[in-house]
Parts: C-alpha cells; structure tokens; sequence
C-alpha cells in the first residue's frame, strides 16, 4: 500500500509540474519565432598561414561596417533556451590604396559581400530577462573582384566556405521585443571563383579569418 501511495504521489506530482513546466516555457519571453535587425564592427583577415609580414604596407585586412536582417526559432526548457537561427548580412569592408597602403589578405582588390549563416544556440537564463548563449554553424560569404581602379565591381567573385563560433548576451525588454550585443569569429577554408558567365572554378583551399561585434534589435512572435 505504501509503495502504490509513493507511485500514485509521484504521479501526481509530475502531473503537476508537466503543464506548470509547459507554462512556464510559454511565458518565458525567449521561446517562439523571431526576426530582427544586426550592425557592427567587421574586419576579415588573412589566416595564419597565409604570411606577409614582410611587407610593411600590407596589413592584411579589410574592414567596415557589417549590417543585415537575422530570424531564428528558441524554445525555453526550464533554464536553458535552445534555438536555429539563420543571418543575410553584407559590409562596407573593402581594399583600400591609401598612400600606398595595400590591405590585401590574398584575394587581391575585393569589397565585402554578402553572407549567409544557419545554425544553432544554446543559452542559459541570468534572471528572467537576460539570457547569455553561445552560438556555432555554417557560414558562407562571398568577396567581389574590383576592377584596377579598386571602386567598380566586376562580374566576378570569390565564395568563401567556413564555420562559425560565437557568444552573446540578449535582454528582453516586454514579451515581444529585445536587444543583443555578440561577437563572433568565422573561419572560411574553402573557396572558388564564380566567373561572369555563371561558370565556377574547382573548390581551392584558404586561410582567412573574421571577426564581428554585431548589436541588434528583434520582435517576437
């Protein structure tokens, strides 16, 4: 009798928690469908291995201004929020010859195209507000060959292949609307070039690095 008491009261107290738990994944202001805005401080570098300190006037960077729309999905399990999240973005970053002073980073004269990012985060609630998550997934971007006068696009293109890592913080501020401020690094190691006729070159390996400190502002469902 004891025991069937000890069965029946835990069944009971699941029963309980099961919708209070559901209940409160549905109040808690990081779960449902999302989309929002993001701008920030881009900078794409040459890797490691790809070495050119010998030459002073070459820092091997380029650098701007990173904007673009994101949009995910997040579900709240207790502490722990769960979600996918995908991201167009394009930059201002682009080669410069100031007095002499070629950023090139392997590519030869490009401007910053656009980017696409799908993957997943994982966070951890700080109050009911405030969530702190990391982030990781597939990144693809593409740099634009510039003519010899380093300001006219031409027809063709690099694409870049690579994953991405980050972490961030976001602030609910009501049950609809929130900020985010995140940094996060990508690593591109393979490429080709699209050529104007829509033709592409065989996948070529890279060394090329970006770094981003993104904020944004987002509306959920």
């Amino acid at each position: 009798m004891k025991k069937m008491v000890a069965i029946l009261a835990t069944g009971s107290l699941a029963a309980i928690a099961a919708p209070a738990l559901a209940q409160s994944a549905d109040d808690s202001p990081f779960t449902g469908a999302r989309v929002g805005v993001t701008g920030g401080y881009d900078v794409t570098t040459a890797g490691s291995s790809v070495d050119d300190d010998g030459n002073d006037n070459n820092d091997q960077s380029i650098d701007g201004f990173a904007y673009g729309v994101t949009a995910g999905y997040d579900i709240a399990l207790g502490g722990v929020v769960v979600g996918v999240e995908g991201e167009y973005t394009d930059s201002t970053a682009k080669t410069e010859f100031d007095d002499g002073d070629f950023e090139g980073f392997g590519f030869g004269s490009v401007d910053t195209g656009r980017d696409l990012y799908i993957g997943a985060r994982v966070g951890t609630l700080v109050g009911e507000n405030a969530l702190l998550y990391a982030k990781g997934g597939y990144t693809n971007t593409k740099l634009n060959v510039l003519s010899s006068d380093g300001t006219t696009e031409t027809d063709r293109d690099f694409k870049l292949d690579g994953w991405r890592i980050g972490a961030g913080a976001e602030y609910a501020l009501n049950q609809n609307t929130f900020v985010n401020q995140e940094y996060r690094y990508s690593k591109y190691e393979e490429a080709n070039i699209e050529f104007p006729d829509g033709s592409t070159s065989t996948s070529f390996d890279v060394d090329t690095d970006r770094h981003q400190v993104m904020a944004g502002v987002g509306f959920r469902f």
